[in-house]
Parts: C-alpha cells; sequence; structure tokens
C-alpha cells in the first residue's frame, strides 16, 4: 500500500521531489499540493493527479494525507511543521528546520513531547553513496582520529537577490550538518574570514568566504563558500586523520589523463551531483513511515544547525569568533 504523501510548496524543489514521489518512488503517492501561488499548485497537482490547495494547513488538515513533505520557503517551516505535529503526521521538512534559533526550539519542544519522533529534516548528503563511504570509513578508524575537515562549497553562480549571509544559511548549512553527522561532535565555536571579493560575483555580495568551525572534541573544519565560480558545482571533502587523510568529491564522473591534460566532467548544480542522494533520502523516508517510524536527521539535528548558521552570521558582522550554545537535548533525540 503507497503512502499518501501532501507537498507543500510548489516552487523548483517541490517540483523536483513531486516529481521524484510520482515516477520514481514506487511506495509513495502524492495526493495534494499547496502554494501560495494556487495556478501553480493546480498545474503540478493536475500532472500528478493530485489536490490542488492554496493553504498549506489546508493540506495537512486533509485526511487523504498521511504524511508531508514541506518544501515551501524557509520562514514557513516552523508554522506548517508544527501543523503536521499537532495532526499527528510524519513530516520531511526541507533544510532548513526554522531560520531562528527561536523558532526551531518551539518546533523541538513541541516534537520532545511526542512519543515518537515525526520530523526528518532534508539534509540529503547523508543519502550520497560518497557520504556514506566517507562516514563508514571515518568510523572504522581507517585514518586513526581525525583532526582536521577540509570542506568545498562552490556554485556556478546564483539567483538575483542572493546575499552574503545566504551563503551561510543556504549553502554551508550542508556542510555543518555533515561535520557533525561525520564526526559525531557538535559544533562549539565559528569565525567567519572574508577573502578578496571576486570581480564577477553580484555588486554587494561578499564572495568567497571562509567559514572556520571548532567541534567539541578540537577537531578543526574549514569551508570554503565560492557561490560564483562560474565552471560548475564542485563539492569536496578532505578528512585529516593521525595516520592518514580521506578524500571526497574532487572531481564526478570518468577521469582522463590524456595528451597532457587531466581531463573531467563537472556537475552544473546540485540536483545533477546529488540527484542520486535526493532519490535515497525520499525512498529511506518514505520506507521509515510505512513502518512507522523516522529515523533520518533529526528536529534536533536541523535546531544544532541552525543554532551554528547563526553563530556564522553573526561572526560575518562582528569579525571574530562567536560561541555555539545548545540547549539540553531532549531525551527523544538520545
Amino acid at each position: 500500500m503507497a503512502l499518501r504523501i501532501g507537498v507543500v510548496g510548489a516552487g523548483q524543489m517541490g517540483r523536483y521531489h513531486i516529481e521524484r514521489l510520482a515516477g520514481s518512488v514506487p511506495d509513495a503517492e502524492v495526493v495534494a499540493v499547496s502554494d501560495v501561488y494556487v495556478e501553480g499548485a493546480r498545474q503540478v497537482a493536475d500532472a500528478v493527479g493530485a489536490r490542488a490547495y492554496s493553504d498549506g494547513h489546508e493540506l495537512v488538515a486533509d485526511d487523504r494525507v498521511e504524511a508531508v513533505l514541506i518544501a515551501s520557503p524557509g520562514p514557513t517551516h516552523e508554522e506548517f511543521t508544527l501543523a503536521c505535529l499537532a495532526a499527528d503526521k510524519p513530516v520531511l521538512c526541507e533544510k532548513p528546520l526554522a531560520p531562528t534559533i527561536d523558532a526551531c526550539l518551539r518546533v523541538l519542544e513541541a516534537e520532545a513531547a511526542k512519543p515518537r519522533r515525526l520530523i526528518q529534516v532534508g539534509f540529503m548528503r547523508r543519502y550520497d553513496d560518497g557520504f556514506r563511504a566517507l562516514k563508514s570509513a571515518t568510523d572504522a578508524g581507517r585514518v586513526g582520529r581525525p583532526l582536521l575537515l577540509h570542506c568545498r562549497h562552490r556554485n556556478a553562480d546564483v539567483p538575483p537577490g542572493f546575499t552574503s549571509d545566504m551563503m551561510i544559511t543556504d549553502s554551508v548549512v550542508h556542510d555543518i550538518d555533515v561535520t557533525r553527522w561525520l564526526l559525531g561532535q557538535e559544533i562549539v565555536a565559528a569565525t567567519v574570514f572574508k577573502a578578496r571579493p571576486s570581480s564577477l560575483a553580484p555588486e554587494g555580495l561578499q564572495d568567497p568566504q571562509m567559514v572556520m568551525m571548532e567541534t567539541s572534541d578540537g577537531v578543526l573544519v574549514d569551508v570554503e563558500s565560492f557561490v560564483t565560480c562560474k565552471f560548475g558545482y564542485d563539492i569536496r571533502y578532505e578528512l585529516v586523520g593521525e595516520t592518514g587523510t580521506l578524500a571526497l568529491g574532487e572531481h564526478a564522473g570518468v577521469q582522463v589523463r590524456a595528451e597532457g591534460g587531466h581531463h573531467g566532467p563537472i556537475p552544473a548544480d546540485y540536483r545533477e551531483r546529488f540527484g542520486a542522494a535526493y532519490q535515497n533520502e525520499l525512498q529511506e523516508w518514505v520506507a521509515g513511515v510505512l513502518k512507522g517510524e523516522v529515523t533520518g536527521p533529526s528536529a534536533w539535528d536541523g535546531y544544532a544547525t541552525t543554532a551554528v548558521a547563526e553563530a556564522a552570521v553573526a561572526s560575518q558582522t562582528k569579525g571574530d569568533r562567536v560561541a555555539v550554545e545548545l540547549v539540553d537535548r531532549p531525551a527523544l533525540y538520545g
């Protein structure tokens, strides 16, 4: 029996998820779509045989909807996630869980009062085969205790209106989550360094930036955020341990060394690089909900990541190190 899913948000990300749920996740059925631009919701809904709503709360209240995927703008995530909790419906919420610490804590408090988890946050890199292999090798101690982690997050370009703080909240947020998940440690401080701005970046965008993070066990993590690199979508990681290094993502696909050169494809965007990860994420979320369990990135992960992102944005303004302080972890999250 298929899981009947409602999708809140019919923009680029919402449509991307709907196409996958309807076309390549066998145990999923999209039965409702909502968007404030109701015509857009209706177009997408008609294509998959679903109902269309202009209000996400109406979608959550629909008795046919058994689970909800939230892909609306970040500032709406808190209200729709809380609505799902009130209706006891499992929810996969795209990052961020909420854009502020206070909003995340309200969600955390509401879910922590439940007997089981209902929220999963869309940190899809955890579902990428390469990142999973990196995590497995790290946990197995292949290179000894981790000492340093180098992260590179490069986009060819960004849409109009993209701001310097969005480089943290929309891009580096993935590296924050990967760091916590990969190392099994919380991040205790963040410092942002502003590089010489690229002449090709939109006016007013401080691009690139370097984010230095410190973990609870003393691992230093540096993240290069360069969102107008022009040449493609380039994600790289290198973990330095006591006895060796683990590297991931320097190049994608088959690499050719010939005629005195090194040639290989570079993904154009996140959909090309992480398409399989999104697929894995959706399939595993649907399978888990059908079994009555939600095991992916939790509301605690969403809260902790937002807390680090807020500290990094504060460091952008203050120009120095900003400590990250977290509340005590509720028992629901282990």
